[in-house]
């Protein structure tokens, strides 16, 4: 620890001795542990209250954004458009047509030299990089080409090592009239269109938010702001009456329209169709069931087209702008725990025509029997374990990597050709070499088995990797979870009076609401039906319901639901039938 701090204060002489007594506290748990690079580099992380604050590689120490959040001033700071954030977090580095040159001047660095990236309007930095070209190299080439080389940013690997936070708002130290123009230029646009409001006051613009609501390419970042000025120039020369807005909002590019589209129709389910008592709600049951609902006739929604690709990261920017909560109760699926309908911009959110007050609340009562359920696809996958690797480094892949079955068929397949084990007198058999020997046949069985017949081999095979599972939700994109998904649990207990009830648990892994299942079920079988919590989890519920109601549940399930059955435990326990005397 001693030695640590030492290399740190070499590091970054900018911190007081106060401050190094802070980041390198004596007495509180400091952990170490390494990871790797995409690259296969070796990363040494420091942890500190379960958050990264540093990473070493090759003896040269970097902060993490979590650090940099906490003393934002450690760096020389550099500002780019926040759409580029996306870019720098999906590997990219940052080229310097994307850096905003401040009135101020660029802070003086050398080639070599450790620097933060920011986003316009925010202090808080979003990435770590460092200078491939000094300032002035960087002013003498044009600002153009790549001016950093990013190690680290905001959202990738090493962030999600910590408590997943996001940046703060530190209003930036000088106001510069880049960043003055940039507010009135979005107050100008976003006033066309029905999408968060921000403010003007860049001490208070929140440019995180805006990350996916305008992601664009390298090449509309640079030309954004001669778009605007073109925008702002035909505006003053024509009237601003209905049929030019009209055609304003008809030149948006496809990918702005659906962005606009996903906005309105989530401040309309958040006024007319969620209810505080329908929290927690599945981010699935909320897309599916009110924000499909809210969508004007002749427009259908596909988070595909939008900037945001995942509907996760669209509730993730409204998270941002403090509207909702979104929450992990169980793994793998989110829920919407908290809702500020207080929010200026639900307030302010008016019903398109065609949407009456009447039929809105007429589809609030109706949304549990109107919606389509669309069962989710569930595709079985494989993750190479540490034992098979010698098996599948051939084909080029190594621990971790995820494979399907079809895909683990044909690299045992070409394994087998390629080095010439198919039995000569038995084709349906397989030799086993040292390698096959090593990964799929136990102790007892390596001095007896030399063969092995084709599909055992297989089998063997898969038994020996890591089971994992994808899950794709209709407007979704897929999820990768380790294990085997758990079945929809159906176990009839007793109570008191001999009286039994049917619980039904895991509904929220196919993206069942269990409230929504419950009501069904209750206006179904006319029997009572709760919602109550799983003993010994925390945060999952299960529906108890008053009788056998396995018949019902199997129907609806099955039938109406169109889940498989291999994805229901428990159907075989429905009342037998007796024939009516």
């Amino acid at each position: 620890r001693r030695k640590l701090r030492t290399d740190v204060a070499a590091a970054f002489p900018n911190l007081s001795a106060e401050q190094l007594t802070e980041f390198i506290p004596n007495k509180e748990e400091l952990n170490v542990i390494k990871i790797y690079s995409h690259k296969g580099e070796a990363v040494t992380v420091y942890m500190n209250n379960r958050n990264p604050i540093l990473f070493e590689i090759e003896k040269a120490l970097y902060p993490t954004v979590y650090t940099l959040w906490v003393y934002p001033d450690l760096l020389p700071a550099f500002s780019t458009w926040p759409p580029v954030l996306q870019k720098l977090a999906g590997g990219a580095d940052l080229m310097l047509p994307g850096v905003v040159v401040p009135s101020s001047g660029f802070p003086q660095v050398e080639r070599g030299t450790l620097c933060a990236v920011t986003l316009l309007g925010n202090r808080a930095p979003v990435a770590v990089a460092v200078a491939t070209m000094s300032t002035a190299e960087m002013l003498a080439a044009g600002m153009k080409g790549k001016g950093f080389a990013v190690l680290h940013t905001y959202l990738d690997h090493l962030w999600e090592y910590g408590d997943k936070s996001y940046p703060p708002t530190l209003a930036p130290l000088v106001t510069n009239s880049a960043e003055k123009e940039s507010a009135e230029d979005q107050e100008e646009t976003e006033g066309k269109q029905p999408v968060i409001s921000f403010s003007a006051d860049p001490s208070q613009h929140v440019d995180i938010g805006d990350l996916s609501l305008k992601e664009r390419d390298t090449r509309a970042i640079v030309m954004g702001k001669e778009e605007l000025h073109e925008n702002r120039a035909a505006e003053t020369d024509e009237d601003a009456n209905t049929e030019i807005q009209q055609e304003a909002e008809d030149s948006r590019t496809p990918q702005e329209q659906m962005d606009a589209l996903f906005n309105q129709c989530f401040f309309h389910a958040l006024k007319c169709k969620v209810k505080k008592s329908d929290l927690p709600l599945l981010t699935s049951t909320f897309l599916r069931t009110h924000m499909f609902s809210c969508c004007p006739a002749g427009q259908q929604l596909d988070i595909k087209k939008s900037s945001y690709k995942k509907f996760s990261k669209f509730l993730q920017c409204m998270q941002q702008q403090k509207i909702l909560q979104v929450k992990e109760l169980s793994k793998g699926v989110e829920s919407i725990v908290e809702v500020d309908w207080k929010h200026p911009d639900i307030r302010a959110f008016a019903v398109p025509e065609g949407f009456s007050s009447a039929s809105a609340a007429q589809d609030s009562k109706n949304e549990d029997k109107g919606q389509v359920y669309h069962a989710p696809e569930i595709i079985p996958l494989y993750g190479v374990s540490a034992k098979m690797v010698p098996l599948f480094q051939e084909s080029g892949h190594r621990k971790g990597s995820i494979l399907s079955s079809s895909e683990v068929r044909n690299i045992i397949v070409n394994y087998v050709k390629t080095n010439e084990l198919v039995d000569e007198t038995n084709k349906n058999f397989v030799k086993v070499n040292a390698i096959l020997c090593d990964c799929l046949l136990d102790k007892s069985e390596q001095d007896e088995i030399s063969n092995l017949k084709w599909d055992d081999l297989l089998s063997r095979c898969l038994e020996r990797l890591q089971p994992l599972h994808q899950v794709t939700f209709f407007g979704q994109e897929p999820i990768v979870r380790k294990g085997n998904i758990e079945p929809i649990d159906i176990t009839i207990a007793q109570r008191s009076s001999n009286k039994k009830v049917t619980i039904i648990k895991n509904l929220e892994l196919y993206g069942l609401d269990p409230q929504c299942v419950a009501n069904i079920l209750q206006q179904k079988v006319q029997a009572s039906a709760t919602i109550t919590p799983i003993p010994g989890t925390k945060d999952r519920v299960q529906v108890q319901i008053q009788g056998n109601q396995i018949h019902h549940l199997a129907k609806m399930l099955l039938e109406e639901y169109q889940l498989p059955r291999k994805y229901i435990q428990g159907l075989e326990k429905a009342p037998k039938l007796g024939r009516k005397k």
